[in-house]
This record gives C-alpha cells, sequence and structure tokens, in this order.
C-alpha cells in the first residue's frame, strides 16, 4: 500500500509528539513505514494493575495509537484519523521489561481504513494481545493543539 502522503513519516512523528497521553505512559514511537507503525513503552511499576502486570488500559491504549499511526501513514496530508471501534484480545500476562506495539493495516478505505495490532514483550515472541480496530478519517480537523 503506498502512501499518499509523501510525507507521512514526519507527519506522523510529529503528531505523535503532540500527544500527552503517549508522553505520560513513556512510549516511543519507534517504526513508522506505509500501513505500519510500531510503538515500545518500557516497563514501569505506576503503571501495574494489583497482580504487577502492565495494566490492560496501557496495552490497550498503546496499541490503538500504533494501529491509528499506521492508518494514518495512508492518509492524505489533510485528513486526521479517529478510532471509532476496536477489540481486544488478553492474550497472556503483560509483564517483561519492554514492550513493542505494532499496528498494521489490512484495509486502507477513503473512509475507514481497518487495522490489525498486537503488543509483544521485546525479545520475545510472546503475545500478549491482539487488536482489530476501524479508523475513520477526519476532513479538515488539525492535529495541532490549541
Amino acid at each position: 500500500m503506498p502512501p499518499t502522503d509523501p510525507n507521512y513519516e514526519a507527519r506522523v512523528r510529529a503528531s505523535f509528539a503532540k500527544q500527552q497521553f503517549m508522553a505520560t505512559l513513556g512510549a516511543s514511537m519507534t517504526t513508522v513505514q506505509p500501513g505500519e507503525v510500531s510503538i515500545e513503552l518500557p516497563f514501569r511499576a505506576d503503571l501495574t494493575q494489583q497482580h504487577g502486570f502492565l495494566h490492560a488500559g496501557v496495552v490497550t491504549s498503546i496499541i490503538d495509537s500504533a494501529c491509528g499511526y499506521a492508518a494514518l501513514t495512508l492518509m492524505p496530508p489533510d485528513r486526521a484519523v479517529l478510532s471509532v471501534e476496536f477489540k481486544v484480545n488478553l492474550i497472556a500476562p503483560a509483564q517483561g521489561a519492554t514492550f513493542q506495539a505494532r499496528g498494521r493495516v489490512v484495509r486502507a478505505g477513503r473512509t475507514l481504513t481497518v487495522c490489525t495490532g498486537d503488543l509483544r514483550v521485546v525479545g520475545s515472541e510472546s503475545v500478549v494481545a491482539m487488536m482489530q480496530a476501524t479508523m475513520m478519517a477526519v476532513d479538515g480537523r488539525s492535529d495541532r493543539r490549541d
């Protein structure tokens, strides 16, 4: 799937840099390719649930962002992206030193883009969670924070 914006990578990285929530979590964008984005998150005790595993809300958030940004890589420069639906399967307890969320576009449409995503422990093929998501292209919406 070729990108429609030759500057897609810079646009995606600039948008990610404005996400306060990802910054709060300590997440960083590592890979940006047409239709695929990876985000890494180091383990932090303050992001865990009562059993010491990375909280499901954190897991879901970083996979959702990876899927949304994967969709954005294929959108024209005048469009933004919003999640409109997703389903998550939590497969294994999220325990490890660093996690990587990968989002990939399955089908890019004019309005809706379907993505798949997963979260893995870096250095392992252990899948922690999987997501199927639908992203909506939004016209005339700036990624700028006012």
